[in-house]
């Protein structure tokens, strides 16, 4: 019998947060030492399957932000293994009952969720899923995980239906006049995520919440300089950007960044030899405050529709004494079809390497990373590190002005800090759909 009692999502991450933040300082000291890599549990090994299927062509509405995606599954897998295991949970408080097998309700949380979030790819998932349980193995113990694993997925997604994700994505219409953002070449694709500001926050109060001030005017000496630096260093065929400079603009351009930060949170979780409870708890923290973090972004980017620096720096009209028309400039990469203000790989990855930062007590961790499609390989000493590169890499890729970078950091710093806040602000009580079976 199921038994549904109402309550609140933000007190719930209370808890999760207070766990996360306890367990960090706890064994901060242990963490910082070197340790041998650990095997993937269920827990990566469906989170590297989560990265895979949410970037096939297709995959969901292209109004719909992946973050949102990346949350909802994280969560039912968290809160599947909590229900397990027994703590806090995040949205369902779910008690499982004895003798489950975790690693079970891990694949069925993830195969639901992923099944009805990504439908056409639902035979991939499935067939994942399938290899999976040949690993796990079999018995009433695996039957009765992977169905409670179900169950507490189908609880969190019917918790997050409504939220606006689906809605009508508005059309937006360009202005006129210096300064306001334009359809970007060469495609002029239009204006893309205009409904992910509108969608209900997992954790802030509100979009807006932490909605930076307005972007430097035209006129000011801050808007020069940074037309100077992006006209120079961003430039397809610039003569003043290192070649170090070009590979990490080509670099975080290919990918996209909320799936490299899971990466760099996989790879992080197994030098640390995270348990998979641990990682269910990373993960979920992570993926909430990217989703978050994309909902704050479009807010503002739409508040403020600035325009990119490929209109800026060809138009006729420039807005400002100080700055002149370049008509035949080309950025690095392709600019991407949203305003410039604030810069969403900034955002994104400041607010990535807060949690992660928070979640294993250090800062410190020595990485690299590939990517495939370009065959470059770049290494970090930190998350810290990492997100100042990808942040960099957007002006070196000629996608924005350094003062989008700057909001985009501080937004992204704000809405991770308010997740981490909450460990001293909330006293861990319980909220969600409660399932006793």
């Amino acid at each position: 019998m199921i038994k549904r009692t109402a309550v609140t999502a933000v007190a719930v991450l209370a808890s999760l947060v207070m766990t996360t933040a306890a367990y960090a300082h706890a064994h901060a000291s242990r963490r910082m030492a070197p340790s041998t890599p650990s095997t993937p549990d269920q827990v990566i090994l469906w989170n590297q399957e989560l990265q895979q299927v949410l970037v096939a062509p297709g995959a969901q509405p292209a109004s719909i932000h992946p973050t949102r995606t990346l949350a909802i599954t994280q969560i039912a897998v968290y809160d599947a293994v909590a229900g397990v295991l027994g703590g806090p949970t995040f949205l369902v408080h779910a008690h499982a009952g004895r003798g489950l097998s975790v690693d079970a309700a891990v694949a069925g949380a993830a195969r639901t969720a992923l099944d009805s979030l990504l439908p056409s790819q639902q035979p991939a998932v499935d067939s994942f899923f399938q290899s999976q349980l040949l690993q796990i193995g079999s018995g009433e113990k695996v039957d009765h995980g992977v169905r409670f694993g179900s169950e507490v997925a189908e609880a969190v997604l019917a918790a997050r239906d409504g939220d606006g994700a689906g809605a009508i994505a508005p059309v937006f219409t360009p202005g006129v006049g210096p300064g306001e953002y334009q359809l970007t070449p060469p495609a002029f694709a239009p204006a893309g995520f205009t409904q992910v500001g509108h969608v209900k926050p997992f954790v802030l109060d509100g979009a807006g919440q932490f909605r930076p001030g307005p972007p430097p005017a035209l006129t000011s000496t801050r808007y020069a300089t940074d037309f100077a630096e992006v006209h120079s260093l961003g430039q397809a065929g610039s003569m003043t950007r290192t070649a170090d400079q070009t590979a990490i603009g080509r670099f975080w351009g290919a990918a996209p960044v909320w799936v490299v930060w899971n990466q760099i949170a996989d790879k992080a979780a197994l030098h640390f030899g995270n348990s998979l409870e641990q990682n269910a708890r990373v993960f979920a923290l992570l993926n909430t405050t990217l989703a978050d973090s994309a909902i704050a972004l479009y807010d503002a980017k739409y508040t403020y529709h600035r325009w990119r620096p490929v209109t800026a720096i060809t138009a006729a009209d420039q807005g400002n004494p100080n700055t002149v028309a370049d008509p035949a400039w080309l950025p690095l990469a392709n600019t991407a079809n949203d305003p410039s203000y604030p810069g969403a790989h900034a955002e994104f990855s400041q607010a990535a390497a807060t949690v992660l930062g928070e979640s294993f007590g250090t800062d410190a961790f020595t990485f690299s990373l590939t990517n495939a499609t370009t065959g470059i390989t770049r290494t970090f000493g930190s998350f810290a590190g990492a997100s100042q590169e990808a942040s960099d890499s957007r002006i070196f890729a000629g996608q924005h002005f350094r003062f989008d970078e700057t909001a985009g950091q501080e937004l992204g710093g704000r809405v991770a800090a308010f997740v981490v806040d909450r460990v001293h602000s909330r006293d861990g009580d319980q909220g969600g759909d409660e399932y006793r079976r």
